[in-house]
């Protein structure tokens, strides 16, 4: 599987795994950080764990 299928095959559960942990960030305050990195160091492949964290970085600053 080349590259942009990976991406394509994964790229709605990106956004949705992204959007959980942005979810999380009002409860778990000032703690929300070390446990995004936790999640993220979770994820497997290294490759979909990268897209997540883009996809954390583009829903939290708003672009699109």
């Amino acid at each position: 599987m080349n590259r942009a299928d990976f991406h394509q095959q994964r790229a709605a559960q990106a956004t949705a795994d992204a959007q959980r942990l942005l979810d999380r960030q009002a409860s778990l305050g000032a703690g929300w950080l070390t446990w995004v990195a936790s999640q993220l160091y979770q994820l497997s492949p290294p490759e979909y764990a990268a897209m997540v964290r883009r996809e954390l970085q583009r829903l939290s600053t708003g672009r699109s």
